[in-house]
């Protein structure tokens, strides 16, 4: 059976506020092996267009201290620092993975970023991935969705087959409409990795045969070249979410897998 998270003890409120260095790691992920990653947003705090109730970093309010962003002359300074010590200790990074305290894309930096991360990372770990892991809401954009085609993993985030539970999962600020997010991962041609956690929460579950439904159509209407299924590995801001497990996960996205998508299921 899916289980109840414990609640949040004091002692362990800082899990839940996790602010990374604008270079972090290697650390262990659970979907993309030994990787380096990239925090393109406040170190000291929480930028995000979104503010999920299962997110690792907390609350948006809890995170306003900090409000600097970090510029693309400091990512390739701290970057290429950060590989020839790595590149010196026979360190293995699998990939080098954009992801921090919020939504990278934000970064008005973004894309020319993303360039000076493509060549220092074939000057010093060609055969690592740079992935992307974004909330899929600025690929209306040209100068983000060019540069996250350049990528060899842009990992689209979808919760939520509606925009009305897109609301309760992720609590996306201003305009959002799970039709335009879908529009825009259509300009992809599938070559895109989309990511969606699964859990229950008051007013929204994965598993409720509607909007399971409606989330496997837009998986054929898309058909991403993989499918990461996940569901809650840390402490959350909300208290009341409920996990899923691998197997109860594989049976729900089982007419998926049959029909021969690649999905990758993590618990």
């Amino acid at each position: 059976m899916a289980g109840l998270l414990p609640p949040v003890r004091r002692e362990d409120s800082y899990k839940l506020m996790m602010r990374e260095q604008l270079v972090f790691g290697p650390i262990r992920s659970r979907r993309l092996g030994s990787s380096l990653g990239i925090n393109l947003l406040p170190e000291n705090g929480k930028l995000c267009n979104f503010d999920c109730i299962y997110c690792e970093c907390g609350w948006n309010k809890d995170g306003l201290g900090d409000h600097r962003l970090p510029t693309a002359g400091e990512l390739r300074e701290a970057l290429e620092i950060k590989l020839s010590e790595c590149r010196d200790s026979a360190t293995t990074i699998d990939s080098i993975t954009f992801s921090g305290d919020g939504e990278p894309t934000l970064n008005p930096d973004f894309a020319e970023i993303i360039d000076i991360t493509l060549a220092l990372r074939d000057k010093y770990y060609p055969s690592a991935k740079v992935s992307v892991l974004t909330n899929a809401t600025r690929l209306h954009r040209d100068d983000v969705f060019n540069a996250l085609r350049k990528v060899d993993n842009p990992i689209l985030k979808l919760d939520a087959s509606t925009t009305a539970a897109a609301r309760v999962i992720n609590h996306p600020s201003g305009h959002y409409e799970v039709d335009e997010v879908v529009k825009g991962m259509e300009r992809f041609g599938g070559d895109f990795i989309m990511q969606t956690i699964f859990l229950k929460a008051p007013g929204f579950d994965s598993s409720a045969p509607k909007g399971l439904s409606g989330w496997m159509d837009i998986v054929r209407h898309l058909h991403p070249r993989e499918i990461q299924v996940y569901t809650i590995d840390r402490e959350t801001p909300q208290k009341d979410l409920v996990k899923f497990t691998p197997a109860e996960m594989e049976a729900l996205v089982r007419p998926l897998i049959d029909e021969g998508f690649n999905i990758q299921i993590k618990g």
